[in-house]
């Protein structure tokens, strides 16, 4: 007999193959009847999926090890909030998180098509139940979570990798995977619109929530994923350049640009075919991503290695998606209402260039990802293609995305003279020019009135930090220019920025976010102190005028666990500052030691302690970092995703349009 969890993803699979066929017979022979199954199909494939999810989840809280995969992924001891987050933690429970986002997708989806016409409705729906039927396909045959192993009753479980067992696990993969599925709605969308008909600003307008959601839950997903590899992984770093890393800030970064196409294909009708392209893309991307993760070609602390045969199905999937998008758009793009004129001084080519820009950033990076990929399967050797690699490419275009950035949101569309704004962008220069080496000489003078006799002076200015300051506050001066010259006649600048629209509000925000992201990213790769240092107990270190004094060790036992737990009193220039308790851990069922890090965290800057291992001599070897800004990088995600939702909200109901 079927487990029910089973039972119920087969039921979903058929609900998924009818949502395919049904609403396009109706489609092809104008029976209404057919196409109206697609929203109660719709709600059957996602009810189906969720109760295949808590069974498993049931399955883990209960530890039937009867499961195989619940035996690999669980233990005894294994704390209740990481039995049920365990259910993502490996191969086949992962893609099942990801078929029953992408069914959550499209139930939500049901309560926004109420306005749009049957045909187009009906025509996405079935695409979507062609993309879930696939990939539930693949859950079933190829990574099914519910096959059964009974020798292994009388077994405690191996237990989950130690280093999921954290919140970040808990708060990271969905996250991700609301904003990787999530793309599959504008995908979709896009594919009916060139199935049915033409895209107008009224498709656009329905389009762009979408994008912005799953923009936003990306953005969330991928700051959450840099904070949890931060503190999880104990090498204080924020960003590896990994390939998994990597296959999620690909789609990011298209999206991002299609989030701008958007803006501009709604008010002018420009860049149409662009948008549509790249809505087709963005999802290709996350599917991509999804391979990268679980093809089996990537060695990664972040990828679930998995059988390189379940990869070829995934490739076939993303074959399948991107020829039918592309081929769609080749033989139907004659339907697509578009304009073609755009004046050189216009907010629409500061956009043009702001899409290209993110275009060649996104190649570079795909180009990275899997260049040493294609080289190892033609047999042809092995490269590594590191972060020199990506931060010499990516950071100079980095670097003109933000003067874009600055000009673009005083422009007006259709056409607008330089004269209206060459008085803004001398103050803007003039400032920027000043604020960045002033500032940059301010940090480095504070840190090093702290720093202690036996360590090096920082130079007064860096030119690489100069020149990235200079750009963000090009960027921030750029915002309070643009406020100031959309405010009413005669109105302070005051009343201006609290008299800003929601869609003005949204680009601010978003664009304020980019400026604190950037300076938390610069400041933190050049000025970050690690020092790595032999301590036994009562022996201080000192790290730019942080006093590190180990005053105990002592052994300590956890649920799953044991550990030695070492206690810190830290002191700054003098001054008791506060206690810091980093643990090296070993996990009883994999016997696999983490360190589990200290972290005193700050605008200003983190202090961070990590135990590494014991050495000769009652000693051990730890690290001693101070991150300066560091936590602005995710300061900053946050600040874009809050953009997101307020330019949802902006979207309610029509603004003004600008003049």
């Amino acid at each position: 007999m079927l487990p029910f969890g089973e039972l119920a993803l087969y039921i979903a699979l058929a609900a998924s193959l009818l949502l395919l066929f049904l609403p396009i017979v109706g489609l092809t022979t104008h029976n209404i009847q057919l196409m109206r199954t697609a929203k109660p199909l719709t709600a059957w494939v996602f009810f189906m999926l969720l109760v295949s999810f808590l069974c498993l989840g049931y399955a883990f809280y209960i530890n039937d090890f009867s499961y195989a995969y619940v035996f690999k992924n669980s233990n005894t001891q294994l704390p209740a909030i990481f039995r049920f987050t365990a259910i993502w933690g490996s191969h086949e429970g992962s893609v099942l998180l990801w078929v029953v986002t992408l069914s959550l997708w499209m139930y939500v989806s049901l309560f926004f098509m109420r306005k749009l016409p049957i045909e187009l409705t009906a025509t996405t729906l079935a695409i979507l139940g062609a993309i879930s039927a696939a990939f539930i396909a693949f859950v079933l045959f190829t990574s099914n979570p519910f096959d059964r192993m009974l020798d292994n009753l009388a077994f405690d479980g191996r237990d989950l990798n130690p280093l999921l067992q954290d919140v970040g696990l808990i708060i990271h993969p969905p996250l991700l995977y609301m904003g990787y599925v999530g793309f599959a709605i504008p995908y979709a969308f896009v594919c009916a619109i060139l199935i049915n008909g033409y895209i107008d600003r009224t498709t656009v307008r329905w389009l762009r929530p979408w994008v912005l959601a799953a923009w936003g839950f990306l953005t969330l997903g991928i700051a959450v994923g840099s904070w949890w590899a931060y503190y999880e992984l104990g090498w204080g770093g924020w960003w590896f350049w990994d390939p998994v890393e990597n296959s999620s800030l690909i789609p990011w970064i298209l999206s991002t640009a299609l989030l701008h196409s958007l803006i501009t294909t709604e008010k002018r009708q420009v860049f149409s075919v662009w948008s549509v392209l790249m809505a087709i893309l963005c999802f290709c991307l996350s599917v991509l991503g999804t391979f990268l993760v679980r093809s089996g070609v990537l060695t990664s602390v972040h990828s679930f290695a998995a059988d390189p045969r379940r990869g070829a199905i995934i490739l076939m999937i993303l074959a399948m998606v991107v020829i039918f998008g592309i081929a769609l758009l080749l033989f139907r793009s004659g339907r697509i209402r578009q304009q073609s004129a755009v004046t050189l001084i216009s907010k629409e080519t500061g956009i043009l260039l702001n899409n290209i820009f993110l275009s060649v950033v996104c190649f570079i990076v795909v180009l990275g990802t899997l260049y040493p990929l294609i080289i190892d399967m033609l047999a042809i050797g092995k490269i590594s293609v590191g972060p020199n690699f990506f931060n010499k490419t990516v950071n100079p275009l980095a670097m003109f995305l933000l003067v874009i950035m600055g000009i673009t949101p005083m422009v007006r569309f259709k056409k607008d003279q330089l004269s209206r704004i060459k008085k803004p962008l001398i103050i803007m220069a003039v400032a920027s020019l000043i604020m960045g080496p002033l500032s940059n000489a301010a940090y480095v003078m504070y840190v090093n009135n702290l720093s202690h006799n036996n360590e090096p002076a920082l130079p007064l200015i860096n030119p690489m930090v100069t020149l990235a300051l200079i750009l963000c506050y090009w960027v921030f001066f750029g915002i309070l220019a643009e406020i100031a010259l959309h405010k009413p006649k005669n109105a302070s600048f005051i009343k201006g920025f609290f008299s800003q629209s929601l869609s003005r509000i949204a680009m601010n925000l978003g664009h304020f976010g980019t400026v604190v992201m950037i300076i938390g990213i610069t400041m933190t790769s050049y000025y970050s102190v690690e020092a790595d240092r032999l301590l036994r107990v009562g022996q201080t270190e000192a790290v730019q005028g942080y006093d590190f004094k180990l005053e105990n060790l002592q052994d300590i036992k956890g649920p799953n666990y044991t550990a030695t737990k070492g206690t810190f009193s830290v002191s700054f220039q003098g001054e008791f500052l506060r206690m810091m308790y980093p643990e090296k851990r070993v996990y009883a069922a994999s016997g696999m030691p983490i360190s589990e890090v200290a972290l005193r965290a700050s605008l200003l800057d983190d202090l961070y302690i990590a135990l590494s291992e014991e050495r000769p001599g009652q000693s051990w070897a730890i690290r001693l970092y101070v991150k300066p800004f560091i936590r602005w990088i995710w300061l900053g995600g946050v600040i874009m995703a809050i953009a997101a939702v307020v330019a949802m909200f902006s979207l309610r109901k029509p603004e003004r349009s600008e003049k």
